[in-house]
């Protein structure tokens, strides 16, 4: 288990296990990561995951707190970041991403207009120099999305923005818990526009390939080890 996903668990148990009730202040820093066994780069980790997902407040200057809301439905939020690394139902709406993204990139390059070209230039440009994860992977799927309209293919275009959703989750957490994963994404997002732009087809399908396929290398990974555990 990646040392940020045993973080959350501890912390989750703590939750369970009363030690951590809606509305408290955790410990500090360095005391919680001695009572949990953890390196306090870990636990820093897995309290910006949580505070991402609102299980936890990080108040500048005051300290982290539980947030407020029922222990159950504290533990439904923070189960999540854990669970899905046990479900391969998500591996394989990635592997049907690698197969028609890198597709929908080639059509692209041939087909979308220049303001269509102009359009998703713009989307790419609405993220600043350190975006948030959260805003990152909704750039993500509008920049996807923008790209399979592009292609002119109806039907391709509503495949691609089916399978989209289910892999949120994943790529979120990828963002969370994988260094460099927000600077790679938006380096290949770059990459993957400016062959559309140059009408290069095949550049823009490699691209592409590699894009999605980060994602489904990083997922297959956090299985194995889930299933080693």
């Amino acid at each position: 288990m990646a040392l940020t996903d045993e973080a959350i668990e501890k912390i989750k148990a703590m939750i369970l296990d009363g030690e951590l009730r809606p509305g408290e202040r955790l410990p500090k820093e360095a005391e919680l990561a001695e009572h949990l066994g953890l390196s306090r780069n870990s636990l820093r980790e897995a309290v910006r995951a949580l505070s991402l997902i609102r299980v936890l407040d990080v108040r500048q200057g005051d300290g982290t707190y539980v947030t407020s809301l029922e222990p159950g439905l504290l533990l439904e939020a923070i189960g999540f970041v854990v669970d899905f690394h046990r479900d391969d139902t998500v591996l394989q709406f990635l592997e049907v991403r690698r197969i028609l993204e890198p597709a929908a990139a080639a059509l692209a390059a041939q087909r979308m207009t220049d303001s269509e070209i102009a359009d998703l230039r713009a989307v790419f440009g609405q993220l600043g120099p350190d975006p948030s994860v959260e805003a990152l992977v909704q750039n993500d799927l509008e920049f996807h999305r923008r790209i399979a309209a592009g292609t002119g293919n109806a039907v391709l275009c509503s495949l691609i923005d089916g399978i989209s959703g289910p892999t949120t989750r994943a790529r979120v957490w990828r963002g969370l818990t994988q260094e460099g994963a927000v600077d790679r994404t938006q380096e290949q997002h770059l990459a993957i526009l400016e062959a559309i732009a140059a009408r290069r087809p095949e550049v823009a399908r490699s691209w592409a390939t590699v894009h999605v396929a980060g994602v489904e290398d990083w997922l297959r990974q956090a299985l194995s080890s889930s299933l080693d555990d």
